[in-house]
């Protein structure tokens, strides 16, 4: 027996009015701007994506990669720290605030979500939370982090796993849900 009950009704749902930090006009235009100059700058354009970037409002330290296949949902939303990489086909939906610390690597085809809706209310509200991923971390390819979470300074992600849950520093971590299963040490 299936329970017609309303659990969300999307007619109801509503984007809180400066929930994007800037108005429409500048977010359509930096979907303009990404579409047309940033992902098909070539591969070596890094101070090119930088400049476009800083000029949507980013920080981004020196030396930062980013390969021109990362999406950035909001720029004015996210701050890369010096030395920094991102990969390619990385995802940053930085629907709230996105900080990545200096040297840290986000593998190709990572996703960093900062956004989600309230499923408990029948207007399905949306919800930013803040991530951060301190220094020296390495997020290995296709790892998820959901919003509202921590990595912790040195911390290593491995390859597809789907953190939900701060992460201490210096652990290497690994499954869905990612957990620590060694310390990470240097040599």
């Amino acid at each position: 027996m299936s329970d017609k009950s309303t659990f969300q009704d999307l007619k109801l749902y509503e984007t809180p009015r400066d929930f994007r930090g800037r108005s429409k006009f500048i977010v359509q235009l930096w979907w303009i701007t990404q579409s047309l100059l940033f992902n098909p700058s070539p591969q070596i354009m890094y101070g090119w994506r930088r400049r476009l970037l800083r000029l949507f409002g980013a920080k981004i330290g020196k030396n930062v990669i980013i390969r021109p296949s990362a999406k950035i949902t909001y720029p004015w939303k996210v701050e890369i720290g010096d030395y920094s990489w991102i990969g390619d086909d990385v995802i940053l939906y930085s629907l709230g605030e996105i900080k990545i610390g200096s040297n840290s690597v986000l593998s190709q085809k990572t996703y960093i979500c900062t956004g989600t809706h309230d499923f408990k209310t029948k207007d399905f509200k949306i919800i930013s939370e803040k991530i951060v991923i301190e220094d020296q971390c390495w997020l290995a390819t296709d790892v998820f982090v959901g919003p509202g979470v921590r990595i912790g300074r040195g911390s290593i992600i491995g390859a597809r796993s789907t953190v939900l849950k701060d992460i201490p520093e210096m652990k290497i971590c690994f499954g869905n849900p990612a957990t620590p299963v060694k310390n990470r040490e240097i040599e």
